[in-house]
């Protein structure tokens, strides 16, 4: 309250706010931490993942005891914040974000942050953006290097018309090649967070307007002015008001996780699963276990991960419909 740019009325629009954060992962961690530190008022965790020990590394919210728990990022994530400002409403949600969520999901929010790791779940949002007017603030990293624009509709470019289509296979660094920098999710992640702070308190003249990139290795920033492109380009998103995305003409329902020679198939169930039942089928193929967030068991020497929604994460695999046979073939749906 003493910083000349919040001061009290600005607290107390904070503590009236609600945010969206899409991924509980490396960036997703810094920004809930800080939201809430900050008094953040509602905070929506979105994450379709459990932890495994390789998180550790980067993802601030988590330690060891949340692995052996078996817990999803979004539930874990919920615990700490709630022992660290219980007066906010962290509200942990753990599925799959999809055409047919996404809505629903962003709907009542004052603003969306990017804490992804994948650019169809970022065009997703961004029709989301373009479609309701809410403002987002995109985000990623990779090795040493990450970059960060905010979005406001009808003010700033969209991502669309930045980066008008998704980078092809090979042609950008994954998890599994390339590796993150822990230091580049913090730096990337906070210039997140100040946006939404400044958007949140109605700084509307603060916000940044370019796409910053940082290398923290090669000791490198570059503010890149795309402020030009608004109404210049023939965007499909904001222009046209073609939301190819969020109507299906673009996006997949299988994927390939980054780094971890895993693919997430995605089939949602009109109920949840019955674990119990889940369980006893598959005893024969050896040890399952499972709590109230997820089930585990191994086939064929992969690791299946299922989730009360139906989605699964079949690890030892990167073939996207070898992973649709075993799902078929032990999930059944």
């Amino acid at each position: 309250m003493r910083f000349y740019g919040i001061n009290e009325a600005g607290q107390h629009k904070l503590l009236a706010s609600h945010v969206t954060l899409c991924g509980c992962g490396a960036l997703g961690t810094v920004m809930a931490n800080a939201l809430v530190r900050a008094g953040v008022g509602h905070v929506r965790i979105i994450d379709r993942d459990f932890i495994e020990p390789s998180n550790l590394q980067r993802q601030v919210l988590f330690d060891e005891h949340d692995v052996a728990e078996n817990l999803p990022k979004a539930e874990a994530a919920a615990r700490k914040l709630g022992a660290i400002n219980s007066s906010v409403h962290v509200e942990p949600i753990v599925t799959d974000i999809d055409r047919t969520n996404i809505l629903e999901l962003t709907k009542d929010a004052d603003i969306v942050l990017d804490g992804t790791d994948n650019f169809e779940i970022r065009y997703l949002i961004n029709d989301v953006s373009v479609k309701l007017g809410k403002p987002w603030v995109y985000g990623g990293s990779i090795g040493s290097h990450g970059q960060t624009m905010t979005i406001l509709p009808g003010e700033t470019p969209c991502l669309r018309c930045v980066f008008e289509a998704a980078p092809a296979p090979g042609e950008s660094g994954t998890c599994e090649t390339a590796g993150v920098l822990s230091p580049i999710v913090n730096i990337v992640a906070s210039f997140q967070v100040a946006e939404c702070l400044k958007i949140l308190t109605g700084q509307r003249d603060k916000i940044n307007r370019e796409l910053i990139y940082i290398d923290v290795w090669e000791n490198q920033m570059r503010r890149i002015k795309i402020a030009p492109l608004l109404g210049k380009v023939d965007c499909p998103c904001c222009q046209r008001k073609r939301f190819e995305w969020l109507e299906g003409e673009q996006g997949s329902q299988t994927t390939s996780l980054c780094g971890r020679n895993a693919v997430q198939v995605s089939h949602r169930s009109p109920s949840k699963l019955n674990f119990e039942e889940m369980a006893r089928q598959l005893e024969t193929l050896g040890e399952v276990s499972y709590n109230r967030f997820l089930l585990k068991f191994l086939a064929e020497g992969h690791e299946f991960t299922v989730f009360p929604d139906g989605r699964a994460i079949i690890k030892g695999t990167s073939d996207m419909d070898k992973a649709r046979v075993l799902y078929a073939k032990y999930v059944g749906h």
